[in-house]
């Protein structure tokens, strides 16, 4: 009896004691930071992932944050910005002094491969997740980064489902089969144009311009020549922004209207509407469209109506998209410790704006790529068929018939 009655003494003890322990007190708001290229070449774009990242963040709050097992709480997170200027010198250092100054939990990315590129390594140096939508380069997720995870489509995703789009809506024997690659003297300009010659060939299609420009340059006449005197039928390129409309431009001062052509990252931005009719009929790849209705997409178009007087942007989606997956790792993480944030979101497998999202070993997203055309003024989803808004406008037709 004796014993019993001490062991029991013990045990209510301990539980006295456990009891009298001070709970965590959770913080008041979840700590993320984001570099966006809101000024200079990158600029267009980084408006629209920021503004991605807003309303996700608003809809959350909204709701009053992210529940945290370990604090029992729904904490609201704190979004912090800071413009970049499209120079991954400033990348580097804003996402420093994230770290250091803010001790964020995870990173959002910008827009543009050379940045996310440049902040892949800081992510890593700091052993803080990373999330990234806007860019394609491959290269940096062959590099064996842990933190670093990227929803959105890849360079392989956009060689061999270009070319099987373009099969698919044009018979064989009618087929833009000569085609000129405008290179980019980048990684990801060679990345890219490796593998659209691979591609081509295994396609039926015929390289028969490959010429190489420096980003910035102002004059591109002498490549749009060879183009057109080699009578390329298709023009595939990556320019920035500020290049694909330079290009474009000079393309239409030349009376150079070819085919088909396939910018990858230059149209995605409002100002290509500037070109007018010349802009028209280009084949867009900006990751997503704001008819591919998954699930909240309706809400966010309803949302980005309101506050922009259209339906989401094309990297609206995959930016709101980013920031769903990273509360739904929080939350299963029950954490905000970075590690376990890392690990829960490898393991994502989660629904969302841009549909389901998983990830591969080397950080990579699952996700649909899809490909848009600007026609008669306006952005039109052409691939996947299944979630087609209009049919594949084949061939472009000249300027003076726009």
């Amino acid at each position: 009896m004796r014993t019993r009655f001490l062991v029991l003494c013990l045990v209510l003890f301990m539980l006295a004691v456990a009891g009298c322990q001070p709970q965590v007190q959770a913080p008041e708001s979840i700590e993320v930071g984001a570099v966006i290229p809101l000024t200079g070449a990158f600029a267009g774009g980084g408006a629209q992932v920021e503004r991605g990242y807003q309303m996700a963040v608003e809809d959350i709050n909204a709701d009053g944050g992210i529940f945290v097992e370990e604090f029992n709480a729904t904490i609201p997170i704190e979004l912090h910005v800071m413009d970049d200027e499209s120079d991954p010198n400033n990348t580097v250092s804003h996402l420093e002094a994230l770290n250091s100054d803010q001790e964020v939990v995870a990173y959002l990315g910008g827009f543009g491969s050379s940045l996310h590129a440049a902040a892949a390594a800081i992510a890593e140096k700091n052993e803080v997740p990373y999330l990234g939508v806007a860019f394609a380069l491959q290269q940096v997720h062959e590099q064996g980064y842990e933190f670093l995870f990227s929803p959105f489509p890849k360079s392989p995703d956009l060689s061999d489902s270009f070319f099987e789009m373009v099969n698919s809506y044009v018979p064989e024997g009618e087929r833009p089969t000569r085609v000129a690659i405008f290179q980019e003297a980048t990684d990801w300009g060679i990345e890219m144009a490796t593998l659209w010659t691979e591609s081509a060939e295994e396609f039926g299609y015929e390289i028969v311009v490959h010429e190489e420009y420096t980003p910035g340059a102002s004059d591109f006449t002498d490549i749009i020549l060879r183009a057109q005197e080699a009578d390329a039928q298709t023009v595939l390129a990556l320019p920035t922004p500020p290049d694909g409309i330079a290009i474009y431009r000079q393309m239409g001062e030349l009376g150079y209207a070819p085919a088909l052509s396939f910018f990858v990252r230059a149209p995605d931005v409002p100002t290509w509407f500037d070109l007018g009719t010349v802009g028209d009929y280009v084949i867009l790849a900006p990751g997503w469209h704001n008819a591919m209705l998954f699930p909240g997409v309706e809400e966010l178009n309803a949302d980005h109506v309101e506050l922009m007087e259209r339906p989401s942007d094309p990297m609206v989606g995959p930016s709101y998209a980013a920031v769903q997956i990273l509360a739904d790792a929080i939350e299963r993480a029950g954490s905000l410790d970075s590690q376990a944030i890392r690990d829960a979101i490898a393991a994502s497998d989660v629904e969302t704006v841009v549909g389901e999202v998983t990830f591969r070993d080397n950080g990579t997203g699952v996700v649909v790529a899809p490909y848009l055309q600007y026609q008669g003024g306006q952005i039109e989803l052409i691939w996947p068929r299944e979630f087609a808004t209009a049919e594949l406008v084949f061939p472009a037709p000249p300027y003076d018939e726009r």
